[in-house]
């Protein structure tokens, strides 16, 4: 007879169960003051001086990086010196704890602090306009000047932030779409998460038509004018993006709705007689390509894709950039040409190293600056460090801006959804409505509608017939290609 034996079952090897893993200490502000530290003064919201603490996780492209580097190429608001001392003094921590060098690596997961005593430059006086309400939304008319979100030097002087102080410290206003700071018009707040969400998608979706007005110097070409030059980020310090051809793809349809001369010229023509400018002023004009383009235009703008400063750059790429723009419109930066059809990467080094003179040791001087019209007052007064030390923490001081600097000829006038159920638009701005004396629109018409020309696809649709596109781009070539 067999013999059984009785065997114990194999058990399978127990998996350890799944630690946690506390994330990466951080470091508190010292306080959150309310009624926030705000107050008025010469048309300007201003914010008294706080303490404050920066805290973010490092980003993909700070992975590997020693912490100096990071914060001396990244972060413009301060000299290389002051971040070298605050890594060194423990104002500057890594997971919530002092670094023994400012070489200290970075990595994935790694969350940076920083504690400061803060300075915010002023922004515009002027309310957040509302343009609609209901228990889901607000869509606002947000002022010229004002970024959206906390970032770099401003916080309080947010829209978040400014809104959050009108209804309570409990609400929490969430923005759909983004403009950028100098730029004003039609914004999305949600009310709460699932509404945001539902038009941040209509949005990403590119089901939504936006139409933005934008002041250019010169005359804007007549009829419908599309521009697809790429669109690539030069330095994500300074905000500089340029037309490349590597870069992503962008897409704007331009129509003029007004062009103004200057008051020298009757019927477009200019006259000696009403030319008041002295032999000197008109040698200097004489230098700058620029000043060949007289008056300004008012053009409507479509975008068909969302890139960073689209409109912007594909104006400055068709030899039109807008009038005040302290980037795009910057003869100092771009030389007396303004870059027009410029699409090459060879001068980029020495356009960023001017660039980033400006505010600091240098005033920004757009093409407007050079109006006439303009107060000396105005042109004098400009924000840019004034030599002067805050006594509490030793920062370098800025001046207040200029009305001039708080906002650029750019507007979002009008956002409308794509299948027709709702459609918000803000009046003209000032700055677009004819100069005192002269003839021209004050509100827009079905003539200049640039969401006229797109098809319900969100596709260009040029002469009523999106077959178009391709001539009507050959056509208008020899404004895209490089002078010579």
């Amino acid at each position: 007879m067999m013999a059984l034996a009785t065997v114990k079952p194999i058990e399978a090897p127990k998996e350890k169960p799944e630690e946690f893993v506390s994330p990466p200490n951080i470091i508190t502000t010292p306080c959150d003051p309310w009624p926030r530290p705000y107050y008025l003064e010469d048309g300007l919201r201003k914010v008294r001086p706080y303490h404050f603490t920066y805290n973010t996780y490092c980003k993909q492209r700070w992975r590997g990086r020693e912490l100096l580097d990071i914060f001396a190429t990244e972060f413009r608001d301060r000299p290389q010196e002051y971040y070298k001392d605050a890594i060194e003094c423990g104002k500057v921590v890594l997971n919530g704890k002092k670094v023994s060098s400012v070489r200290q690596i970075v990595n994935n997961g790694d969350i940076i602090s920083h504690t400061l005593h803060r300075h915010e430059p002023p922004v515009t006086a002027r309310s957040v306009g509302v343009v609609h309400e209901d228990n889901d939304m607000i869509v606002i008319n947000k002022p010229a000047g004002v970024p959206v979100h906390p970032a770099g030097r401003y916080n309080y002087n947010s829209i978040v932030e400014i809104m959050r102080a009108e209804r309570g410290h409990g609400w929490n206003p969430l923005p759909c779409n983004r403009l950028d700071r100098l730029t004003s018009g039609v914004m999305f707040i949600g009310k709460h998460p699932k509404a945001a969400e539902k038009l941040t998608d209509q949005i990403m979706a590119r089901t939504v038509k936006k139409e933005y007005m934008a002041r250019v110097i010169g005359e804007f070409p007549e009829g419908d004018l599309i521009c697809d030059q790429p669109v690539m980020q030069i330095s994500p310090k300074l905000g500089l993006n340029r037309a490349r051809a590597s870069g992503k793809d962008a897409r704007t349809i331009f129509k003029r709705m007004a062009y103004y001369p200057p008051k020298e010229m009757t019927n477009g023509v200019d006259s000696e007689a009403n030319d008041a400018r002295s032999e000197q002023e008109k040698m200097r004009d004489s230098k700058m390509a620029w000043k060949s383009k007289r008056g300004h235009s008012i053009v409507r703008c479509l975008p068909l894709t969302g890139r960073t400063h689209q409109i912007r750059v594909h104006l400055q790429f068709l030899g039109h950039p807008i009038s005040n723009d302290p980037i795009y419109s910057n003869q100092r930066v771009f030389g007396p040409s303004l870059a027009v059809g410029d699409a090459r990467s060879d001068e980029d080094e020495d356009i960023i190293a001017k660039l980033s003179k400006m505010g600091k040791s240098e005033v920004a001087e757009a093409t407007e600056y050079h109006n006439d019209m303009m107060e000396e007052y105005n042109k004098k007064k400009a924000e840019k460090l004034t030599g002067e030390k805050c006594e509490v923490c030793d920062t370098p001081l800025y001046s207040d801006p200029g009305p001039h600097e708080l906002g650029i000829y750019l507007h979002a006038r009008r956002y409308a959804c794509q299948d027709g159920k709702w459609d918000y638009e803000t009046p003209l701005p000032e700055w677009a409505l004819p100069p005192p004396g002269t003839d021209g629109p004050t509100v827009t018409t079905e003539e200049t509608d640039p969401m006229a020309l797109v098809d319900d696809n969100g596709q260009p649709m040029l002469n009523g017939d999106s077959s178009s596109v391709n001539s009507q781009i050959k056509h208008q070539k020899p404004l895209w290609t490089m002078p010579g």
